[in-house]
């Protein structure tokens, strides 16, 4: 575990030092895992760029929808298919699990988005999406696992089965909605592809498509500001991109974290 920890970290550390490091000390290789230097310049060009608090703000937004969407249809989704007497259960799990080795491709996909008017708009990116499958099945192994007297206790108290599924599932089920929102909120942070494919507005671009455009067409005459600061070394510039985009990543990963240890049942059932 200690040699996977140090594999692990040490990239993170290193690009961060140089991000952190003059020029002459990044050039000259003197860079291992301590800023050289210390200086903010990087940070300071790559921020004078105006594509970058406009990405920011577009992948928050991006995230934060999408995240929510695919939250609240897993946990509505998950809850019929765990039920046993629900009916053609078998045929509705045996579809949506072939969806995971049957993929149509990018162009029908693409021609689908299209045909709904989607391109161009940010449920291009978060309604093709909507349900993962891996994440659908986790949540609907929790809910079979949860006691079935607790919904028997509640369907004689008169509630409905919306009012079970929003009162009572999805509150117990507050460690795996945590779990898979996890991976939901990376996948849209991270996501780069789709958004490329989708989005013809370099204004609705997220920070993932404006950091590849930055890393690799540094050169190119269009980015005024990073020909500008030819005095910073390329690879200062390049890390000050990427611990960027790693901060907010690296802030919400510890809190959410703690879920994972938790165990598959909490809340009011005992014994």
């Amino acid at each position: 575990m200690l040699c996977l920890s140090v594999v692990i970290l040490y990239p993170i550390i290193y690009i961060t030092a140089v991000s952190f490091s003059d020029t002459a000390s990044v050039l000259q290789g003197k860079v291992t895992l301590l800023p050289k230097g210390f200086n903010l310049d990087a940070y300071a060009q790559v921020l004078k760029d105006e594509r970058i608090p406009r990405a920011y703000l577009n992948t928050i937004f991006y995230t934060t929808l999408g995240t929510t969407i695919n939250l609240l249809m897993t946990a509505i989704a998950a809850y019929p298919l765990a039920r046993k007497d629900f009916f053609g259960r078998k045929f509705f799990l045996l579809a949506i699990v072939m969806t995971m080795f049957l993929n149509p491709g990018i162009i029908p996909n693409y021609l689908i988005v299209q045909e709904l008017g989607l391109i161009d708009s940010v449920w291009a990116l978060v309604l093709p999406n909507a349900i993962w499958t891996f994440e659908l099945i986790i949540l609907k192994s929790f809910y079979e696992n949860m006691s079935e007297a607790l919904r028997e206790a509640a369907v004689v108290d008169g509630a409905s089965e919306y009012r079970i599924l929003f009162q009572i599932m999805i509150p117990l089920s507050k460690p795996a909605l945590a779990s898979i929102g996890l991976f939901y909120f990376m996948g849209h942070w991270n996501s780069f592809f789709i958004p490329l494919i989708y989005l013809n507005d370099a204004t609705m671009y997220p920070l993932q498509v404006v950091l590849r455009d930055m890393l690799i067409f540094a050169d190119s005459s269009n980015n005024t500001n990073l020909v500008d600061a030819a005095a910073l070394a390329p690879q200062a510039m390049k890390n000050a991109t990427i611990v960027l985009s790693m901060i907010p990543v690296l802030l919400i990963y510890p809190f959410a974290q703690k879920y994972f240890a938790k165990g598959v049942m909490l809340g009011s059932e005992k014994g």
